[in-house]
């Protein structure tokens, strides 16, 4: 399944942009499922898969309904304690979502998406409607953040022995909550895991959309950075609402030699990763499908746009391993110093800048900050019997050198 993630600067358009998107994934025979938290003219507002067209579906993510539906689970897995404690239960109706419950509930909706749960013969492709660029790379993060939290907090290898727990229960007067605890953390930690990974997949890219201009272009410039320090594939900048090029109204014509230059400099900065496709602004926000289909979007399947391992890195992993050598060597056993060894990790960040870049290593993993974004990676296998040796951000790549230890290294002959 082509997954096509759409973000951008707020008030863009996005939402508008992905519906096209979709619509012009279903013209090309593609089974499209959309998945907006936003109502879009002429479309269903359900929140289960409606049929839109003869190959497009489209689901509400309803963060209300999901924040619910948790909290009352949670409370009937928690009712032994409770009713030990003294508390009183809460009713549905009382409830009311918290901040960052849509986040959690756009989660849930691509766990669903990803195992088929609302299409017997699956969809060919899928189109999010993301919420805006800055809050969007936090939800795109959030899968692999809390699996890292569940590992580190619940480590099921240190769970107690299920031989001891009846008879702790008994003791204890009540079910004892570890049992449920780590089994519940490890259904959180498989569904997450289903959701990284359709994140992660190659087939999915995230598509951004902003309205050329001065704010957009420091929005995008700020959130190339992260995109890259997430492994985020980009495959397309979409420029929505470009004005016409010739006005004989000089507000207008002003306008659009703003959007024109911001053009420009798009074409230049993102012309190998995503190059910019322009919609025309309509004059109005757009009523019906109709409109949608005559914003020309490209399709998530456009071949011109398709996931392909041999086109610019792409969709290369967002790090790799180089090997390299250091003159500074080891003795070579004749009285000579023979060079070392070294095993280079390197991690493309564009537009990042040396005074926004920390890293400092903890155990088995790197901690990167650039600037307001950051990321902890787990190391290699290799790596993590080696010893940093040092770092250098040169042309957009930040490289780190790990020299192996000689006390974890296997020696050679």
């Amino acid at each position: 399944m082509r997954t096509v993630l759409v973000t951008g600067p707020g008030g863009a358009g996005r939402t508008t942009v992905a519906a096209a998107t979709a619509l012009a994934g279903s013209r090309r025979g593609a089974r499209t499922l959309l998945i907006s938290p936003d109502g879009i003219p002429g479309f269903p507002p359900s929140t289960e898969p409606a049929q839109v067209t003869e190959t497009l579906w489209s689901v509400r993510t309803d963060s209300a309904e999901h924040f619910r539906a948790e909290l009352l689970a949670l409370q009937d897995q928690l009712s032994g304690v409770l009713g030990l404690l003294g508390g009183n239960r809460l009713d549905g109706e009382e409830l009311t979502e918290l901040p960052g419950s849509g986040q959690l509930a756009l989660l849930q909706s691509l766990r669903r998406a990803a195992r088929g749960d609302w299409s017997r013969d699956g969809y060919d492709l899928l189109v999010v409607d993301l919420p805006p660029l800055r809050e969007a790379l936090a939800v795109l993060a959030l899968p692999e953040q809390l699996r890292r939290y569940l590992h580190r907090l619940l480590p099921q290898e240190r769970q107690a022995a299920r031989a001891l727990r009846p008879m702790l229960a008994q003791l204890a007067g009540v079910p004892m909550p570890a049992q449920w605890l780590y089994e519940a953390a490890a259904r959180r930690d498989a569904e997450l895991a289903e959701v990284q990974a359709l994140i992660e997949d190659r087939a999915t890219t995230l598509r951004l959309v902003a309205e050329p201009g001065p704010a957009a272009e420091d929005a995008l410039r700020t959130a190339r950075t992260g995109l890259a320090l997430q492994g985020l594939r980009v495959d397309a900048l979409v420029a929505n609402r470009v004005l016409p090029r010739h006005s004989c109204d000089p507000w207008f014509a002003a306008l659009a030699a703003q959007q024109e230059k911001c053009l420009d400099h798009w074409r230049e900065e993102w012309a190998v990763e995503a190059p910019p496709r322009e919609l025309p602004h309509l004059g109005r926000d757009p009523q019906d499908p109709r409109d949608l289909t005559a914003l020309t979007a490209p399709a998530g399947g456009d071949a011109a746009l398709a996931v392909d391992d041999r086109e610019a890195g792409r969709a290369e992993d967002p790090w790799w391993i180089e090997e390299s050598e250091v003159a500074e060597g080891r003795d070579g056993g004749d009285g000579t110093d023979s060079p070392a060894r070294i095993l280079v990790w390197c991690l493309r960040l564009p537009g990042a800048v040396k005074k926004d870049l920390q890293l400092v290593r903890r155990g088995s993993e790197l901690l990167l900050t650039v600037g307001p974004f950051h990321r902890i990676v787990p190391l290699e296998s290799a790596l993590r019997r080696c010893t940093v040796s040092g770092a250098a951000l040169t042309d957009g790549v930040l490289r780190v050198r790990f020299t192996p230890d000689p006390d974890l290294w296997p020696r050679t002959g």
